[in-house]
């Protein structure tokens, strides 16, 4: 199983290195030395992603999978299970402390749609690994077209408040 944790990431090209040695799953945890290079690449890789979840309340799917496939080199499936990780918690606290100080968080929603996660989660996985690489980042990538343009429509039409009912410019 490969791990992205590239042996000698400071000689012959850094991401280079760490794209080959992925792409032969020579990323072995216990023989592979992780550079101090390696750890700031992947460190500010997720503070981006971090700092996006904050922001606009979006990570893995939609920031870090795309880091991790094309400038890793990862395949589909790894930058996936990787970016599962991330969703363990307490990771979403930061951003969600804030948000709940707000009143901005709607937590009986939140509850359901965590168990739905889970279950949806562990299914989506089984279908998911059985699929080709390509074939899963093509549909990886159609779900990011159709994302956009839904939210490029919504954001066109007035916001209205959803106790009031009210249309807000």
């Amino acid at each position: 199983m490969a791990v992205a944790t590239p042996g000698n990431f400071q000689q012959d090209g850094g991401l280079a290195r760490a794209r080959r040695d992925l792409a032969f799953g020579a990323c072995d945890a216990a023989a592979s030395n992780v550079t101090f290079d390696f750890i700031i690449i992947v460190l500010l890789m997720g503070l981006g992603v971090g700092v996006f979840s904050g922001l606009l309340g979006v990570g893995g799917g939609i920031v870090l999978i795309p880091a991790l496939v094309y400038l890793l080199g990862m395949s589909q499936h790894l930058a996936q299970g990787t970016s599962l990780l991330l969703l363990l918690p307490p990771l979403g606290l930061g951003g969600l402390f804030f948000y709940w100080k707000k009143g901005q968080v709607d937590l009986r929603a939140g509850v359901a749609c965590a168990a739905g996660f889970l279950v949806g989660g562990y299914l989506g996985s089984l279908v998911a690994i059985e699929i080709s690489s390509n074939h899963l980042r093509g549909m990886f990538g159609v779900f990011l077209v159709v994302a956009s343009l839904l939210l490029l429509r919504q954001g066109r039409a007035p916001e209205k408040d959803a106790v009031t009912g009210a249309t807000r410019e």
